[in-house]
């Protein structure tokens, strides 16, 4: 049989990183095996409905590179691809008919005040209602009189209060829960809508899906899902229930949280790829002893078997690291592209009398110098703003114990090469190099001796991208003497 997946999103905002990973699962779940991999939209829930939110949905997957065989837009034969177009074919309620008539379920007339009234119980520290299956026993007249009337009405499941139901899953084994603790869940709610739950199950049928992917939070309601699947005679999918998602605290990854969605992680500078292969392993563990992999990569190596049962922790070091890395192996004109926004936010001429303005060259040499420096690509303004404007910065940072520097030292060093920097004329990098080592050999000084000051009186920070010639070479000659003048004036005070 061919490996049938769907991503099934629900429109309500932002991609989270766990909504994500369920549908690069699916995803590779159904490449591994050359299989179909659909995307339908989940849109019953109409009071969570957020506009918009569909097209960030197409243009997340598009960025990480997730394509869909079979879609709202790539009619693959089991369309419509949206649940609120669905709806209008009646499907929803054809199939909640017949379960009707077979005795699976029921028409629910009863009004708030009375489910107000019915006892609830706390299950993961939510008040649940627990429905006492008063309408179940309605005669046919009655029903048929309050529809009549057009009393609101919903329909309901009809679950055994006995005995036990067992459903299996490919991580955890069969589970077996006690019929006693399955609720009669809605089915069809009062605006005619389906509920998540039985959509979700009748669509999976008729669109033949083989295998549903979805975190562990839903192996609660497995046993209704089960329940409907024995219900209507219908073979069920294969189950794989994902480990939680946590944070470093080993909480549950908030939504909520202003930095868990891909487009958050997009806004802090995150590569699209890095973020992809980050969230693969967020559960999953390859058979070879890696941590950098392509898509194309991931899709050969995906077994969905070692997928573990922990929850699996939201490392943000790890994710920077692995961004970083992803970066180190970029193509420099790309990550020139890229870091184009960031490189312009730092240097833009700001009021300052004194600021520096940028050509290309330069911009390309500040480029290459934090190109294997940042892990992201916010970390570029911060790096290199010296090089528009000197900072005001403390004279102890010329104090250096490695460098066996201090104020005094530094004055000196600086008063001896600023004359040497405004007779010299070739202001490359290897030309200002060659120049100052013929100085360190001729002073009999180690080359941070005076590498150092140089460093500081021209960026006015402890650290920097690249050392004291190359951020010359950037400044140029007339802006590297301003500085060191303006260093050597701080440390005559």
């Amino acid at each position: 049989m061919k490996i049938r997946t769907r991503y099934a999103p629900s429109p309500t905002g932002r991609m989270h990183v766990g909504n994500l990973r369920s549908a690069l699962y699916e995803f590779l779940i159904a490449k591994h095996e050359e299989g179909d991999f659909m995307l339908r939209i989940e849109d019953t829930d109409q009071e969570r409905f957020v506009e918009g939110a569909t097209e960030i949905i197409y243009r997340t997957l598009e960025q990480v590179g997730i394509t869909h065989d079979e879609g709202p837009d790539k009619d693959g034969g089991y369309g419509p691809y949206v649940q609120s177009e669905r709806m209008k074919t009646g499907i929803y309620m054809k199939y909640a008919k017949e379960l009707v008539e077979k005795k699976e379920a029921y028409y629910c007339f009863c009004d708030k005040e009375r489910l107000a009234s019915l006892k609830t119980e706390v299950v993961e520290g939510k008040a649940i209602t627990v429905y006492d299956k008063h309408c179940l026993s309605l005669s046919k007249e009655e029903i048929q009189a309050n529809l009549e009337a057009g009393k609101p009405f919903v329909i309901r499941q009809n679950n055994p209060t006995e005995g036990t139901t067992t459903f299996h899953d490919e991580l955890y084994g069969d589970i077996t829960v006690e019929n006693k603790e399955l609720d009669d869940m809605i089915l069809i709610k009062s605006d005619g809508y389906p509920t998540y739950n039985f959509a979700n199950v009748v669509d999976d049928h008729t669109m033949h899906i083989t295998h549903v992917v979805r975190g562990n939070e839903y192996l609660s309601s497995s046993p209704k899902y089960t329940r409907l699947y024995e219900a209507f005679g219908w073979e069920p999918p294969r189950y794989v229930h994902l480990p939680l998602v946590t944070d470093e605290n080993h909480k549950k990854l908030a939504k909520r949280g202003g930095s868990t969605s891909f487009e958050d992680l997009m806004e802090q500078g995150f590569l699209a790829e890095a973020v992809v292969n980050f969230i693969a392993l967020l559960g999953w563990s390859p058979e070879e002893n890696r941590e950098i992999f392509s898509l194309e990569e991931l899709i050969k190596a995906f077994d969905y078997h070692r997928i573990s049962k922990s929850p699996a922790v939201y490392d943000v070091v790890k994710l920077r690291w692995m961004n970083g890395e992803y970066i180190k192996a970029m193509d420099f004109d790309r990550f020139y592209d890229m870091a184009q926004p960031y490189l312009e936010k730092a240097l833009e001429a700001g009021p300052a009398q004194d600021a520096v303005p940028f050509g290309e060259s330069a911009r390309k040499k500040i480029a290459a110098m934090v190109k294997t420096r940042i892990e992201v690509f916010t970390d570029i303004p911060e790096m290199v703003d010296f090089f528009r404007e000197l900072p005001e910065y403390d004279v102890a940072m010329y104090t250096h114990k490695k460098m066996k520097t201090d104020a005094a030292s530094s004055l000196q060093v600086l008063q001896d090469v600023l004359p040497l920097l405004e007779a010299w004329e070739d202001y490359s990098n290897d030309g200002l190099y060659g120049m100052l080592s013929k100085y360190v050999e001729e002073k009999g000084y180690k080359n941070g001796y005076v590498m150092w000051p140089i460093r500081t009186a021209v960026s006015g920070k402890q650290m920097t991208p690249a050392g004291a010639t190359e951020i010359l070479e950037v400044l140029g000659k007339e802006e590297s003497l301003r500085r060191i003048r303006k260093g050597i004036e701080l440390l005559s005070v």
